[in-house]
């Protein structure tokens, strides 16, 4: 959401910035509206005046007991247009906030310019790449080699982008979550929630994927929505809150399934785990004062790409242009892990600053210490990591083509039972 005193000032900054997304001029309209609601409220202002100052002559004529009745059929009709105004004011406001709800956040100043992914910039980079190899197998085959990864079963039980894992794999993938919760908790300072998975429309009005956003996500019979990440619950921890500034930054981190109806991917990724309806994820959630809120992106970036390190996996990260930054998201940063059946990097962590963006949705404040005025938080959230993800990464650059096998990387081997290898199914002792 925006604030529309600033665009009132600087109608030009918010066109110009939007601009850089592709997204067409706005302000006129915004504008417009806005001139509409402003005159219906000091017309209502004006009439709730005049009943007032005739309601009470009506009150002094009465008492000396003379005949009002002129003036009470003329404050009737004040009552009248009053109402009338009172719904006008509503659907301009309705109108406004609906115009304004759709529209993206403002840039840093420092994101590239650019119209898509190609245009994202590499910060940095770790790890040596495993050279191409055209006979590498993907991690569906490999999983599929173990005996431990079903995409046929899953779609007979609930269509295509789901998968069962077993055995190894399926121990796998909960060791990476315990492994990557614990540094999270315990290196980084975050704190374990464990959030709602369903939530009402007005949590996901907050952290911005309503109203604009609704054919991504996954609706139930109760009007509640599945989570498409557990940014929505964590961040919204603080909605309708006004916080004390000694208790900031709060740091919390999860580990859930999401849910993504992926509308609009169609013929993406369709084989195997990356692009899939339910998935798991940790996520990571900060929320800063103002001036911060810098400081606590590069933060969070670092305890992503700490997780890459420990586990020996190559990525690199890059800052996304402008035309490739998330609608909710000031800037961006995202980790991409080296796949070597794809012979390219993918992602598998997105680390966004959101400014007050989101927290002038949900109303998240602070006020410090004899201020009489509330300021708004910012609010920063980032994947740390994307478990299936970073499966499919230690399937493919932990695989052994001597006997099928997956090594196990040493940070998770506690995980694991000390397991040093996952063998095909019957192999493992």
């Amino acid at each position: 959401m925006h604030d529309i005193k600033a665009i009132r000032e600087n109608p030009k900054e918010y066109d110009d910035n939007w601009s850089r997304r592709g997204v067409e001029p706005q302000t006129s309209e915004i504008l417009n509206l806005d001139e509409k609601k402003r005159e219906v409220q000091t017309e209502l202002q004006s009439l709730l005046q005049q009943r007032n100052e005739k309601s009470k002559e009506i009150g002094q004529i009465k008492s000396k007991g003379g005949d009002a009745q002129a003036l009470m059929d003329e404050v009737a009709g004040i009552k009248q247009a009053v109402s009338e105004l009172e719904e006008k004011e509503a659907r301009l406001s309705e109108e406004l906030d609906h115009l304004l709800a759709r529209l993206p956040n403002l840039l840093s100043e420092d994101v590239p310019e650019g119209a898509d992914e190609s245009a994202n910039v590499e910060v940095r980079k770790s790890g040596s790449p495993k050279a191409p190899n055209s006979d590498w197998p993907d991690h569906q085959s490999i999983g599929e080699a173990l005996g431990m990864f079903d995409a046929e079963a899953a779609a007979k039980v609930s269509g295509s982008r789901f998968v069962f894992l077993s055995g190894g794999l399926a121990r796998m993938e909960r060791a990476l979550a315990q492994f990557m919760l614990d540094v999270q908790t315990q290196e980084h300072g975050y704190t374990e929630v464990s959030p709602p998975l369903l939530v009402r429309d007005n949590a996901l009005y907050g952290t911005g994927q309503l109203p604009k956003f609704a054919e991504d996500l996954f609706k139930t019979t109760t009007d509640h929505w599945l989570i498409p990440t557990a940014e929505v619950s964590l961040t919204n921890i603080v909605a309708d809150t006004i916080l004390s500034p000694d208790g900031l930054p709060k740091r919390f981190t999860a580990y859930t399934p999401c849910f993504r109806s992926e509308a609009g991917s169609a013929g993406r990724d369709t084989r195997g785990m990356i692009r899939q309806h339910q998935f798991y994820k940790v996520e990571m959630v900060s929320i800063t004062k103002p001036e911060d809120s810098k400081s606590e992106h590069e933060r969070m970036t670092e305890c992503a790409e700490n997780i890459l390190k420990k586990l020996e996996l190559p990525f690199r990260t890059m800052v996304l242009c402008a035309g490739d930054t998330g609608f909710g998201a000031k800037k961006t940063y995202d980790l991409e892990v080296w796949l070597p059946a794809q012979n390219a990097y993918r992602e598998i962590s997105s680390c966004s600053n959101c400014g007050d963006f989101q927290a002038r949705r949900m109303k998240a404040r602070y006020k410090e210490a004899g201020s009489k005025e509330t300021q708004f938080v910012h609010t920063l959230n980032g994947s740390g990591l994307a478990v299936g993800r970073a499966l499919v990464a230690v399937m493919e650059n932990y695989y052994d083509p001597s006997d099928k096998g997956i090594f196990v990387p040493d940070v998770i081997k506690p995980y694991m039972g000390g397991l040093d290898k996952i063998l095909p199914l019957g192999e493992n002792k």
